[in-house]
């Protein structure tokens, strides 16, 4: 069974898991929720710091949750997520979507959010995905599309963010326009019945923008992602310092406002 061949462009740097762990499955999977059931087993895949992990087991309390991620790291992370809010119902493993190490037909529904756009073969991802889907069960994925992102006031700074993003994400083997390509992804894995939808993050009050702006520009000149665009050759460090900088002016800026597009897609088995 293939293996994962990309490199997580993001690593778990400090500021990275400052986003992470704001993420809800209100805030990042609503598409998926009328979908769940009190008794249902979920597999949250690339569940990272465990905050929609620990949404989903509170939204299926007589059911199961069982998270997976690629390193043992985030996944203490996830389990502490997970005891501080006393949930019983949800355990946590290391594994790969390429192979998962489940049985056919285990989970009643298996969600990704922001996974396909950092795997090697995103197609054989959703092959496993449905593998281990149940009959009439779910697989539920939404990606962002770095291509479709937006902000005010414009700005070359950001602009050379963006693209300097793409290339160092493709480098290592992903896709960060994944989201306008998943209802393609999943027809080539073989689903039928896909149901495409799409939403957005806004940031835009005060409160938003210093801290996305924050976050990013520290992610830039400080996570393994800014080691990756250096040693790739990519970019200069001179040239981060310029795009966090870039990243600073958008936070500050009072009207400023920027746009999140997410492609999501809700496949029956």
């Amino acid at each position: 069974m293939p293996k994962e061949t990309a490199v997580y462009t993001h690593g778990h740097h400090e500021s990275v898991l400052r986003a992470h762990t704001w993420r809800t499955a209100a805030n990042s999977a609503a598409y998926l929720l009328g979908s769940l059931r009190p008794h249902m087993r979920v597999l949250d895949v690339g569940c990272g710091p465990g905050t929609i992990t620990a949404d989903l087991a509170e939204l299926v309390p007589d059911g199961h949750v069982t998270g997976i991620d690629s390193t043992e790291d985030i996944l203490a992370k996830a389990r502490a997520t997970a005891a501080e809010r006393g949930l019983a119902n949800v355990d946590f493993v290391a594994g790969d979507v390429h192979a998962l190490d489940h049985p056919d037909d285990t989970f009643c529904v298996v969600h990704a959010h922001q996974v396909l756009q950092h795997v090697g073969d995103p197609v054989q991802a959703l092959r496993e995905m449905r593998r281990v889907c149940k009959p009439g069960g779910y697989v539920a994925v939404r990606d962002a599309d770095y291509s479709a992102m937006t902000w005010y006031p414009r700005s070359p700074g950001m602009d050379a963010w963006r693209d300097l993003y793409r290339r160092v994400a493709r480098a290592n083997g992903g896709e960060p326009d994944a989201g306008p390509r998943l209802k393609s992804w999943a027809m080539a894995a073989g689903f039928t019945d896909i149901t495409t939808t799409a939403s957005t993050w806004c940031f835009s009050s005060e409160e938003e923008r210093a801290w996305w702006s924050a976050l990013w520009a520290d992610r830039t000149t400080a996570s393994s992602y800014a080691g990756r665009a250096v040693g790739g050759g990519h970019a200069t460090r001179a040239d981060l310092e310029s795009v966090a900088a870039a990243w600073r002016a958008w936070g500050a800026a009072p009207d400023g406002w920027l746009g999140i597009l997410h492609g999501e897609i809700l496949c029956r088995k």
